[in-house]
C-alpha cells in the first residue's frame, strides 16, 4: 500500500562455567584469549543441533571471576546462561556491554556480537525515586531496551529538562512512570509514554541504576562514552565474523558489516532517535536489510509493514530512511 495510505498497526560461585586466574591488562579477571563466539536472536530456539557451537567469555561489570557461556540463540537465553554462570537470577541483569566494563552506550550488546567479543553484564544496583517537573515538551531522553523487558536511558541531551536532574543517569533502568510499572514494555512504548506526559506538571520515575564497583564511580555520562578509556580497552575483540542477533528467528554467523551497512545502520539509528526518541541498532539493521533491494519508497514502505508491523512509522521518517539507505549505497556519507 503506497505511503500515506498505510494502516500501522551479587553472588558468585566457582563452577565449571567459571575460568580461574585469567587476566587481561586493564580489567582483572578477564581471559587473555578473548572470545570465540556467541549468539542472540528472539523467537523459539532452533534444535540444539542447529545452534552455533560458539563459546563466549563473560564477567560481571562491577567485578567477578570470568565465566564461559555457550548454546544460546536469543537475548533471554544469553541472560540465563550468564546468570547460571554466576549463580544469579536472569532478572538481575539490566544490559550487557562488549569489551568494556564501563556503562558505555556505544558498546551496548545490540544486534551483533563479534566472534571474539568479551561480554560484560551490568546487574541491578541502587533503586531511586525521582520527581521531575516537565517544563518543555521534550525531556531530552533517548530510550533503548535490553531485548528482555527492561527499558533504560541511553542518552541525556545536554541542557535538557532531565539533564538538570543530576540523580538521573545514563544506564538507569526505568521501572515505573507515575506508579505505572513498565517492565516488559519495549523502548518505543516507554518513549511514547514519556513524550505524552503533560507539560508544566510533575511526574515520578522509579529507576534502578547498574551496580558499580567502588573504583568505577565517576561523574555521569550524557551519552555515548562511559568516561576515559583505559589502555587497550575496546580492542579485546578482533574477529572478522559476527553473530547476528535477531528478535525473530535464530542467530546466524555472518561476515562483519561492510562499509555500506555500517554507515546506513548508523544513519538509520540516528533517524530513530530523532523521530522516535529511541536507539536500536538491531531495528536499524533490519530496516537497512529490508530496503537494500527495494526500488522505490512505496515498495520499501510496504516491505517495512510486512517485516515490522508492530511499529507505526511516520511517512516522513520512512522517506528519510529510504534516502539514507540510498545515500549509503552511493557512498555519499
Amino acid at each position: 500500500m503506497p505511503l500515506g495510505l498505510r494502516k500501522k498497526k551479587n553472588k558468585s560461585r566457582e563452577s565449571s562455567n567459571l575460568v580461574e586466574n585469567e587476566e587481561v591488562s586493564g580489567h582483572p579477571g578477564v581471559g587473555k584469549s578473548a572470545v570465540n563466539g556467541g549468539g542472540v536472536g528472539g523467537l523459539p530456539a532452533p534444535p540444539a543441533s542447529l545452534r552455533p557451537k560458539l563459546v563466549f567469555h563473560t564477567q560481571l561489570a562491577h567485578g567477578s571471576p570470568t565465566g564461559r557461556i555457550e548454546g544460546f540463540t536469543n537475548v533471554k537465553e544469553l541472560y540465563s546462561k550468564i546468570a547460571e554462570a554466576f549463580n544469579l537470577s536472569p532478572d538481575e541483569i539490566l544490559f550487557c556491554t562488549l569489551n568494556t566494563h564501563k556503562i558505555d552506550m556505544e558498546k551496548l550488546l545490540g544486534g551483533q556480537i563479534g566472534l571474539e567479543d568479551f561480554i560484560f553484564a551490568h546487574i541491578k544496583g541502587i533503586k531511586k525515586e525521582v520527581e521531575v517537573y516537565k517544563t518543555e515538551d521534550a525531556l531530552g531522553l533517548t530510550i533503548t531496551d535490553n531485548g528482555a523487558g527492561y527499558a533504560f536511558i541511553k542518552r541525556i541531551k545536554e541542557g535538557s529538562v532531565v539533564d538538570g536532574v543530576k540523580v538521573i543517569c545514563v544506564g538507569d533502568h526505568i521501572e515505573s512512570i507515575n506508579g505505572k510499572n513498565i517492565v516488559g514494555m519495549r523502548h518505543y512504548e516507554v518513549a511514547r509514554m514519556l513524550k505524552e506526559l503533560p507539560k508544566d506538571q510533575s511526574f515520578t520515575l522509579k529507576l534502578m541504576e547498574p551496580m558499580k564497583a567502588f573504583e568505577m564511580l565517576e561523574p555521569r555520562s550524557r551519552g555515548g562514552g562511559g568516561g576515559g578509556k583505559s589502555s587497550g580497552e575496546g580492542k579485546i575483540g578482533t574477529g572478522r565474523e559476527t553473530l547476528r542477533l535477531r528478535s525473530k528467528g535464530p542467530a546466524t554467523v555472518e561476515e562483519m558489516p561492510n562499509e555500506f551497512e555500517e554507515k546506513a545502520v548508523k544513519k538509520v539509528d540516528d533517524l530513530l532517535e530523532s523521530y522516535m526518541g529511541i536507539r536500536d541498532t538491531e531495528l536499524a539493521a533490519t530496516m537497512v536489510e529490508v530496503g537494500r533491494d527495494k526500488k522505490n519508497p512505496d515498495e520499501f514502505a510496504m516491505a517495512l509493514d510486512q517485516a515490522l508491523g508492530d511499529f507505526a512509522f511516520p511517512d516522513e521518517f520512512v522517506f528519510d530512511v529510504w534516502g539514507a539507505i540510498g545515500d549509503a549505497k552511493q557512498g555519499r556519507f
